[in-house]
């Protein structure tokens, strides 16, 4: 039965339906299906979003590379004003690890070895975990904001008016500065990170400074160093791409800018998170090789 609202009679029906309730069923709230479904809908155009957004910025990176104005104030930005609160991390991070693991060492009386447990724990994992998640929140979230006050500005938009590409002037320069900075801004993470756990355990924990070297140096490899390094050109490129992604998705208004920035620190955070994981069974399937036996 179809229900007319043109004239006195659907002014009515309308007016019944208002009254009476139970002659519609009203607006059905979405179910668990539903959302699951929404979710992953959402999940598939997000990364296939982002995958083209790559596509189209290593594109443009191998065919012109940005003009040095345009990189040395990115590459200003993300490496030398990071370096403090990166030094920092790392610093707090080896004495931190000295905190923790100098009761269990001596109560199996190899104090000594603390050095090699701090050096190896920087140089593996944490330190270029903890410093790319660092410079994730730093760099990441401002990347994503400034781009997004960028988008709802119109600004992207005028770029584009002027004849310019915008994944070619902004996010170029952004990605390489981040896939060249973050690999050394770690290192120097993890050079704070040792000495740091060194000055600790020498002078307050009074472990002999000679044998915590040496230790170190017997159980710390060249390999462990290249593989702890290698990580962090992955870590870099994971946090230009998805940082300028969600700025140029970014939402109306002060609150999608800072939605934009939150989902890039999220985002990145669990990327590098995965890409760890994985890496870390990469390298250590490739220790094995027979080549890898002397490094």
């Amino acid at each position: 039965m179809r229900l007319s609202i043109t004239g006195e009679h659907g002014r009515h029906e309308m007016e019944n339906l208002a009254i009476d309730p139970g002659r519609s069923a009203g607006p059905v709230k979405p179910g668990v299906i539903e959302e699951l479904g929404r979710f992953v809908v959402e999940s598939v155009c997000t990364v296939g979003d982002m995958a083209l957004f790559t596509g189209q910025m290593l594109l443009w990176l191998f065919t012109r590379l940005p003009r040095r104005g345009v990189l040395l104030p990115c590459l200003y930005q993300i490496g030398v004003q990071s370096l403090p609160v990166v030094m920092l991390t790392g610093a707090f991070i080896g004495m931190v690890i000295a905190v923790q693991t100098y009761d269990q060492f001596r109560m199996m009386h190899m104090e000594t070895n603390l050095g090699a447990a701090i050096n190896m724990s920087l140089v593996k994992e944490l330190g270029p975990v903890l410093a790319a998640t660092m410079l994730a929140g730093r760099v990441g979230s401002a990347m994503a904001a400034e781009l997004g006050t960028m988008r709802i500005t119109e600004q992207i938009d005028a770029l584009r008016a002027l004849g310019a590409n915008p994944i070619q002037y902004l996010v170029v320069p952004r990605f390489l500065a981040c896939l060249l900075l973050i690999p050394l801004l770690t290192l120097l993470a993890d050079v704070a990170g040792v000495f740091g756990g060194w000055y600790f355990a020498t002078r307050v924990l009074g472990i002999n400074a000679e044998h915590y070297w040496n230790h170190s140096r017997n159980f710390v490899a060249m390999y462990d160093i290249l593989g702890g390094t290698s990580k962090c050109f992955f870590f870099g490129a994971v946090i230009a791409i998805i940082a300028c992604h969600r700025g140029f998705q970014c939402g109306a208004g002060a609150q999608g800018v800072g939605r934009a920035a939150t989902e890039a620190f999220v985002f990145s955070f669990v990327a590098i998170l995965a890409l760890d994981f994985f890496l870390g069974i990469l390298l250590n399937e490739l220790y094995r090789l027979p080549w890898s036996v002397g490094l």
